[in-house]
């Protein structure tokens, strides 16, 4: 097995609606904000090569957005999903297996892209399948009216239409070295996968841990559904972390890729060190 991590741009939210109840003079030390107070936040995906398999674990924002909807979030896409994976030796046509988190814009928007021409959306991986919990998908296709500025139709209907949507659910291996761990708080069915890679336990952090200064416990985003179940998973994995030594792999740190948990010395947990997933040996 062989992991990449693939960066597919950047955007910004605002700050305090991704630190919750933290203030502004305790998060802004390790995500300083604009002056319109958003944070800068990367789209870092990972690619798992095992085999004859190329599974993309989330996909980035995508290229289907207006420039009222780029101003709004700093959109900056020199980096994008595509040019990511050619300079990797791969393509877009070489993926076997997208995985999903969950089906907010900034994880899904790569999946589908217009045809040219239309306002009609297609599978960007014309040879992949998509995983995603079943649970997250209904939530999807039924937002509340608290999170349904987070899910895009053309995001999702088309892959609901090719055939090749595949629906998960509850905690599973997608393989015999990566476990998939489901959670609730952030939005219903957040699926995450835990993945035995050289000794270690590689753990994809999506939006459990979106960066390194999300490590405290209080440290919620205000755009999680269900803050108090996030502050109970939170709790139980960092616990499971600590105990067996999980690496945390960020998919929003636009500074650190990767990161270890430690206990400080009133028993809370804290970013430990920080390091690139290829420093690994």
């Amino acid at each position: 097995m062989k992991l990449y991590p693939v960066e597919t741009g950047k955007f910004r939210l605002d700050g305090g609606a991704m630190f919750g109840v933290v203030p502004k003079p305790i998060w802004e030390k390790t995500n300083p904000a604009d002056e319109k107070n958003r944070i800068d936040m990367a789209m870092r995906c990972l690619l798992i090569e095992e085999g004859k398999r190329l599974i993309l674990v989330d996909n980035g924002l995508g290229h289907k957005y207006n420039t009222k909807f780029a101003g709004i979030y700093l959109v900056d896409h020199s980096q994008n999903l595509e040019s990511s994976l050619n300079a990797l030796g791969f393509s877009m046509e070489d993926i076997t297996d997208v995985f999903l988190t969950h089906l907010h814009f900034d994880h899904c928007g790569g999946s589908t892209k217009w045809i040219s021409g239309t306002e009609t959306a297609e599978p960007a991986f014309p040879n992949a399948r998509f995983l995603v919990q079943k649970k997250q998908l209904n939530w999807a296709n039924f937002p509340n009216d608290r999170e349904k500025a987070s899910y895009f139709r053309e995001n999702i209907q088309p892959l609901q239409d090719c055939g090749r949507l595949e629906l998960t659910e509850g905690s599973f291996f997608l393989t015999p070295e990566i476990e998939v761990l489901v959670f609730d708080g952030h939005t219903d069915g957040q699926q995450l996968p835990l993945i035995s890679y050289k000794n270690k336990k590689i753990f994809f952090a999506a939006d459990l841990f979106p960066t390194w200064g999300h490590i405290p416990l209080p440290y919620v985003m205000g755009y999680d559904t269900r803050p108090l179940l996030t502050l109970e998973e939170r709790k139980v994995f960092l616990k499971k972390a600590l105990n067996e030594e999980i690496i945390l792999f960020y998919e929003h740190d636009p500074y650190h890729e990767c990161g270890t948990i430690v206990q400080n010395e009133k028993g809370g947990f804290q970013s430990g060190e920080v390091f690139r997933l290829s420093d690994l040996s």
